[in-house]
């Protein structure tokens, strides 16, 4: 019997989607879970502006500066 301890992947170990053919450069890709970390709104700053990313009861996701 194997006593060591199962480890489930967390959003920072699953892999990107790929949209794009073998060989071809692909864009880092991040879950929304990741970039929220459990909050309901996160600000980003972005070349010296403030913006909000919130995700919605519906489930969508809404970025305002």
């Amino acid at each position: 019997m194997n006593s060591e301890p199962r480890l489930e992947p967390g959003p920072e170990s699953v892999p990107a989607a790929r949209d794009t053919e073998p060989g071809e450069k692909t864009t880092p890709a991040l879950t929304s879970d990741a970039l929220l970390q459990g909050q309901k709104a996160v600000t980003i700053s972005h070349n010296g502006s403030v913006y909000r990313l919130q995700a919605t009861r519906q489930g969508k996701l809404i970025l305002t500066k």
